[in-house]
């Protein structure tokens, strides 16, 4: 094509102005000052755990490299609760672009699972406590596999470097805390955690006496495990001797596994976005299916719609509301959710504006629902009818929250299960038992179950991690916690605490806890306030003093015009750590 000379000449100031833009544009984006930095803040489980992730928020790293310095803790001091031998979710709020997404790092049922395989020859339900100290109960681990997806996308520290304050703990040794103590007695009474060879030489002395508060432990072996990890990531895991290590320990008799290492390599974790609502201003995260976000989420739409104008912790109508919504949410959470690759879960549906509208019509203050309470349709009479419905719980777990320099967060909850999860060590960490997550029976009056083992499929569960917004975007809670299927209880109603009532974090957390599953109410008496338990059973509660029994593990960090406050469960040993913004090292770029 051929150009005139003036044509040319315009076409030279063209490409001259495009360049000198393109110049500017970028010696602005070259000398635009960076995010400033604020305070930063963890809180988790242990003091080890957040003093590790205070390490790695003090040079510059993520709340994501916070998060997984802190797991890596979590695993050596608290080994009953999660771990490298099991699974968790993950939300992360990326304050850049005020968006959330969700990772899903839960376990995955061996090829060789089958519908069955919790049941006796007789066709009924195993013993729980058979089917968890077994083989049988152990998916294939993605923990880890999770933590390295976030933090290729989030990470700002190299992977390495998050392993080594666990490296170091495992090498130079932890006191036994109270807590661990007292679960490695009960294990030991209760389980079979003495049938683990591994299990038995490291909690129990030549006698066969548990480890006392302050002992001395090392883990030598769950250090040289780290140290593959940092080296070779996930993969550490899924081939080589530590791999064979977890295949072996899962086929072992009795009651062995099918678990193979062409399960471990199967495991992939997802990137998924979580499942969100409204909630009078704010704007409600939660981790979609297999999980149960969703319940967190019906249970406040319910309650603001039953309470429009809260009046605190010591009204009686406000606390019968919530039960409500506790009760309507867990019919639809225990009918429909399970895992959505396998399932069709109506996760959207559940969290409509028009179906909570319809749902809260159920509530009536002055009275206690039913004894069963149905649930709902959300989806139609089709999906209603397709399943029975069938309970599962999971009550070894931790969580932990974090805010770093930038304005980042992440709400993590983890699990091996159950304590210690299946009993059964290898290469110096415990395997969960997360396959008793399933509905031990694959059929209810003839309809299959949602929550049913399938080669592959995901268990249910109710780890709810929560991160919560303003309308326009703004960070302004963090919250989780472990607990069974009570996770869904303890997160809904320390939100309430902290964002209706107006509670201080710590004050939130450490009110009473009530949990409205099923028509007998669990609820720490001696925590309420003065007359609201005789105002309950006036009403036709029926309710069960829970004081001193309960699990949760609450960890939330709320974002106030004053900075950070943070909270960590009394019921548990957690701290609370902040990082000042004066203490930060230079940070790496991303």
């Amino acid at each position: 094509m051929m150009f005139d000379k003036q044509a040319r000449q315009k076409l030279a100031a063209f490409f001259l102005a495009f360049a000198l833009a393109a110049c500017a544009s970028t010696a602005e984006q070259q000398h635009r000052p960076a995010p400033q930095a604020h305070d930063a803040m963890a809180t988790a489980a242990n003091p080890h755990a957040v003093a590790a992730a205070q390490e790695m928020l003090r040079e510059g790293g993520s709340a994501v490299d916070a998060a997984i310095a802190a797991e890596m803790v979590l695993g050596l001091v608290e080994p009953q609760s999660s771990g490298i031998g099991g699974g968790g979710f993950l939300l992360f709020y990326n304050a850049a672009d005020e968006s959330i997404v969700g990772y899903d790092g839960r376990e995955r049922a061996p090829a060789g699972a089958t519908p069955t395989m919790f049941l006796t020859p007789n066709g009924e339900p195993m013993q729980f406590m058979d089917a968890q100290a077994s083989g049988r109960s152990i998916g294939a681990p993605s923990l880890v596999a999770m933590l390295k997806l976030a933090h290729d996308e989030h990470g700002r520290l190299p992977w390495a470097r998050l392993f080594e304050p666990a490296i170091r703990l495992a090498d130079n040794g932890f006191e036994v805390s109270p807590r661990l103590a007292r679960m490695i007695a009960l294990a030991g009474e209760r389980g079979r955690l003495r049938a683990d060879f591994q299990a038995r030489s490291y909690f129990f002395d030549a006698d066969g006496a548990p480890r006392p508060v302050g002992y001395l432990l090392r883990n030598r072996a769950y250090g040289d495990t780290l140290r593959a990890i940092a080296a070779q990531g996930p993969s550490a895991l899924s081939e080589g001797p530590i791999a064979e290590a977890i295949v072996a320990a899962a086929r072992r008799n009795p009651r062995g596994g099918t678990l193979m290492l062409s399960d471990l390599r199967a495991v992939q974790p997802r990137r998924v976005e979580p499942v969100c609502g409204a909630y009078r201003v704010y704007r409600v995260c939660s981790m979609g299916p297999p999980s149960s976000g969703s319940a967190v989420v019906q249970i406040l739409g319910l309650y603001e719609r039953a309470r429009p104008r809260p009046v605190g912790a010591a009204d009686i109508d406000d606390w019968s509301a919530f039960l409500w919504a506790s009760r309507v949410a867990f019919a639809d959470r225990d009918h429909y959710v399970a895992d959505d690759r396998f399932a069709p879960v109506p996760t959207q549906q559940m969290v409509a504006p028009a179906y909570l509208d319809q749902r809260a019509q159920l509530i009536e203050l002055q009275h206690a629902p039913p004894a069963i309470v149905e649930p709902g349709k959300p989806a139609g009479q089709d999906l209603f009818d397709r399943w029975g419905r069938v309970n599962s719980n999971d009550s070894g777990t931790t969580h932990l929250s974090i805010v770093d320099a930038w304005g980042n967060a992440v709400a993590m909850t983890a699990t091996v299960e159950s304590v210690f999860g299946s009993q059964r060590m290898a290469a110096g960490f415990f395997l969960n038992n997360q396959l008793t997550d399933f509905a031990f029976q694959p059929t209810l009056n003839g309809k299959p179950v949602a929550n049913a083992v399938e080669p592959g499929k995901a268990p249910r569960s109710s780890m709810s991690p929560t991160i919560i917004t303003n309308r326009d975007g703004d960070l302004e809670l963090v919250i989780g916690s472990p607990g069974s299927s009570a996770i869904i209880g303890y997160v809904s109603r320390a939100t309430i605490g902290i964002l209706d009532w107006n509670m201080p974090v710590a004050d939130a957390l450490a009110m009473a806890n009530a949990t409205a599953r099923t028509s007998t109410v669990n609820i720490e008496e001696q925590r309420l306030p003065a007359g609201i338990a005789a105002a309950l059973r006036q009403r036709g509660w029926e309710l069960r003093d829970t004081t001193g029994l309960e699990e949760s593990g609450l960890h939330a960090i709320r974002v106030t015009p004053n900075g950070l406050e943070g909270g960590a469960d009394p019921r548990r040993e957690g701290i609370v750590g902040r990082v000042a913004a004066s203490e930060l090292q230079a940070a790496p770029a991303h």
